[in-house]
This record gives structure tokens, sequence and C-alpha cells, in this order.
């Protein structure tokens, strides 16, 4: 047996520390001291007999043998992690989530979602992050996200992603600017107010920019914005109309605080995904991902509903 010569602790400091790329970060992430993260791996390589990895100027580079044990490790944590499973212990799991997702998802199934973690896994910690897809894209390919739930395009280069979607669009007003534009109407009427929506790098603001010069239009009133909350608020307060994804703007739809437009064009839906870097996802992360399908699923089940 070697239960007495190598520890779990060991092989998960080796881990972050090729995952993240520092001793400092590595401590950082399992909430312990850089010495404690350089005890580990001196030990294990001690007790292996090899040299894991190169340090130099503050940088880490995994010798040939390193990545070969790195590789190992990881499966011998996901068959202790299984163990757990087995014995339908979920509350052993003492991790930390660092989960990304975009302000469409922050606003609606979010919250349903943090709450199934948590009564999955109790002690798990989930260390989120909003911002833009673009944004999260970077953060995923940097090995700064477990897990990004992000709209299309997808660039980073991960292996793992699990379709949750697609979100289509509307175009609001607020109820005395919806009163001047009564009938069908197109992106021309729309022009002499200020349209607000996605922000300028976005597919949606793309499409609509290409859509209004293809029809010979001035697209200096097309203003985008980095907060569709932002935008859901000031399309209310009359400063303009608004183009964003249905589901954020519902509830002001049902309470009359905006009226749905009848516009002849709307762009193409947000293709939304859980994405990740497959080797490096624990058995609870794999769950977690596939949990957000089913907190959504549920999600559209209760709007549908209403």
């Amino acid at each position: 047996m070697i239960g007495h010569i190598l520890t779990l602790k060991q092989l998960e400091a080796l881990i972050w520390v090729a995952d993240l790329g520092s001793f400092r970060k590595a401590a950082k992430h399992l909430n312990t001291t850089q010495p404690n993260i350089s005890t580990r791996i001196a030990g294990l390589e001690k007790t292996l007999g090899v040299i894991l990895m190169e340090r130099d100027a503050g940088s880490v580079r995994l010798t040939d043998k390193g990545r070969d044990i790195l590789h190992a490790a990881r499966a011998t944590l996901r068959q202790a992690e299984h163990l757990v499973e087995v014995a339908e212990r979920p509350d052993l799991i003492h991790d930390r989530l660092r989960l990304g997702v975009t302000e469409l998802v922050a606003c609606t199934w979010l919250h349903s979602y943090l709450r199934r973690i948590k009564e999955t896994y109790p002690s798990v910690f989930v260390e989120l992050t909003v911002d833009l897809s673009r944004n999260l894209d970077r953060a995923l390919a940097s090995n700064r996200l477990d897990i990004a739930i992000m709209n299309a395009p997808f660039t980073a280069p991960v292996d793992g992603m699990i379709e949750l979607g697609r979100f289509g669009y509307t175009w609001t007003a607020s109820p005395n600017v919806a009163a001047e534009l009564q009938g069908p109407c197109t992106i021309k009427d729309l022009l002499p107010y200020s349209i607000l929506t996605h922000a300028r790098h976005t597919l949606p603001f793309i499409e609509l920019t290409e859509e209004a010069t293809r029809m010979g239009l001035q697209t200096a009133r097309i203003v985008p914005s980095n907060s569709m909350t932002s935008c859901v608020q000031m399309v209310a307060d009359g400063m303009g109309v608004a183009l964003l994804p249905r589901v954020l703007v519902e509830r002001e739809i049902a309470q009359r605080r905006l009226v749905q437009l009848d516009v002849n064009w709307t762009p193409n839906a947000l293709r939304f995904a859980a994405r990740y870097q497959t080797e490096k996802m624990t058995v609870f992360m794999n769950n977690a991902a596939e949990m957000a399908k089913d907190v959504l699923v549920a999600y559209q089940a209760d709007r549908s509903s209403l």
C-alpha cells in the first residue's frame, strides 16, 4: 500500500501548481501558504525520486515525467471523488468551483443554479465571475475559470461543452414611446430614437449595424452597452427603444413598464453553452456542468406556465 507515502494533498498541490502556473496562485486557490505547497511538492518529488517541475524566475514548467505524473494524479483524484459518490457523501467534497456566467444568466436562472449546487455539494465554495462572453472565453482559455456559461461565438480551444439552448430577441419601449410607434415598424422607423442594445463587439450589435447599413441607414443612434440591465432601466425611462433578449424583459412587459414592439427584423437568437476543459474537470465539476442544463430546463418550464 502507498497510503503512508503519498497523500491526496500532494497530488492536489501538483495539479493546481501546474494549472495555475505558480506556487503562490496554487496556495491561494487551496487556501494555504506557499511554503506548504512547496513542502507538498518537494515531498512528492522525494518519494517518487523524480523532478516534477522546474522553477525559473517565478514561473513553473513541468518536466516530461512531471506531465505523465500530472495525468495520473488527475485520474487518482477523480477515483477518490468516485469513492465519495459511491458512499453517497457529496458533503465530503471540499473544493472551489470557479464559475463564469454572463449578465443574462445572472439576471435570470443563476440563483436557482447556485442553490442546486449548494444543495448537492454543501462544502463547495463557488467563486463567481459575471462578465461579457468574450472575457469569459479568455478566462477559460487561460485556466482562470473551471466552467463558463456563455453565449456564442466560442473561441477558446476547449473540448467540453454542454449545449443549453437559445434565447430569442425582442424590441421594447416605454408605453409613451411605444404609443408613437403604432403598427409594424422597421429599423428605419426606430432610428429617430436611440436604440439601446448589446456591447459593440457582440454578434447582436454587429448584426444590427450590418442590417442598418444594408438598408442605407446611419448607425450613429445605435447605442451599445456593456450592461443589459442598464438598458432595461433606460428604455423604461423613455430614453429610447431596446433590442434585448426577451427573457430579460419579460417581467417588465408583464408589469406594463415596457411594451413589446412589432418590428420586422431581429438578430439571430443567442446560443448558450456550458464550456470547460475536460482534462481539468473533477467529478463534482462535471456534475455541476450537467446541472446547468437541468436547472435551465426547469426555469423555462416555470416561465411557460406563467
